[in-house]
């Protein structure tokens, strides 16, 4: 239970079915249901469950799932006393994956966002006697240092916020889990994925060759995930009632390389037309900090460019890896583990939904390159 969050002793006449008289298709409350992972968990386990998503106030406007509207950051989600109680008793299960992932926002908001909010959902477990899943991050693993917490406030506050959450859950002594993922790439078989994240922005960058330079070296691995993976080991660890524990949703020793991530997105390139882009110069992460950051600050690159070549430090910084992590993928009730080939499969078709979803852009690049020959001949 929460601390100084007491546990009501009785409960008010509720306005739904008690729980016993309810049929035996469980209630889960899911937190991020607009999320990247959202759509695919939704996906996962509305054939099993009754959804209930919390949203604040974009509609999901899916039949699959009720809605409630709420504030994760407020006092029993913003609901009156008698809506939090009737809440409490519908809850078999309650799966938090709504996080502040932007790493703009302000350090203060992040840590703000990301462990009141997984209070407030610990507060509604304990008080439904339900399990509860929290989304965390692979990335834990990789502790920011001094310097990345100076240079990169966002992404140090999002990885400490993961591991505050995780500590408050496990001081709860709730039954549940924590979950890893790594790196969330779209669906495995369409690409698809809900808005663009850092991932995605990435592969588009790359197949438009707008990245000169990547810190890390060939042999760093990008350990990725694609979201059905993802879905289907969090449903399975859900529908097999585990209780507790902690579990790598991770490529592991099968994450692509980052010199085959870019050679991914040029082969995708060529495939639409655009010149082949130039494999990115690797520079070593420890001469990011010594070499490239400076640079960028005293240079008279344009503003754009300098911004992005600051947000791919930022994210291979955090998300890359020279040994693999484990991976709990493939063990008893956690998915199926990913083979080298699945990733590189999964990368190319996410690479190709972001050229079909730009198809537009393309063609304008294609008119670009294509100008000068033209001029020239």
């Amino acid at each position: 239970m929460p601390r100084n969050v007491p546990r009501p002793t009785v409960l008010p006449t509720p306005l739904t079915a008690p729980r016993e008289d309810r049929p035996d298709r469980p209630t889960l409350f899911l937190t991020g249901g607009s999320g990247v992972l959202g759509q695919a968990l939704i996906d996962e386990l509305a054939p099993d469950f009754d959804l209930l998503c919390l949203r604040r106030a974009r509609p999901l406007d899916d039949p699959r799932v009720s809605e409630i509207e709420g504030d994760l950051l407020a006092p029993r989600l913003g609901l009156s006393r008698r809506e939090w109680y009737e809440l409490a008793l519908r809850v078999d299960v309650v799966l938090h994956s709504a996080a502040q992932t932007n790493w703009r926002t302000p350090p203060e908001e992040i840590l703000r966002t990301n462990t009141l909010g997984t209070e407030t959902v610990l507060d509604l477990a304990a008080r439904a006697d339900a399990p509860l899943y929290l989304v965390s991050t692979a990335f834990v693993a990789n502790r920011p240092t001094e310097e990345d917490k100076e240079r990169f406030p966002g992404a140090a506050a999002y990885l400490n916020s993961k591991i505050r959450a995780e500590q408050l859950l496990r001081d709860a002594g709730l039954p549940g889990a924590i979950v890893r993922p790594s790196v969330v790439m779209g669906d495995s078989v369409n690409g698809r994925i809900a808005g663009e994240q850092g991932l995605t922005k990435t592969i588009g960058s790359m197949v438009l060759g707008q990245v000169p330079v990547l810190p890390g070296a060939p042999e760093a691995r990008i350990d990725m995930v694609p979201q059905d993976y993802v879905s289907q080991a969090v449903g399975d660890l859900i529908r097999g009632g585990v209780g507790s524990g902690e579990y790598w949703l991770t490529a592991g020793k099968e994450a692509v390389e980052l010199r085959e991530f870019a050679d991914v997105c040029a082969d995708v390139a060529v495939r639409h037309g655009l010149p082949r882009p130039e494999r990115p110069r690797l520079i070593p992460v420890e001469a990011v900090h010594r070499l490239l950051l400076p640079m960028l600050e005293g240079t008279s690159l344009p503003g754009a460019l300098r911004r992005r070549l600051q947000h791919y430090a930022e994210l291979l910084l955090v998300f890359q890896r020279e040994l693999p992590f484990d991976t709990s993928l493939g063990d008893p009730d956690c998915g199926t583990r990913l083979t080298h080939a699945d990733i590189r499969s999964a990368l190319v078709r996410n690479a190709e939904k972001w050229a079909e979803d730009n198809s537009g852009l393309l063609s304008r690049q294609r008119a670009t390159t294509a100008a000068p020959a033209e001029a020239a001949s």
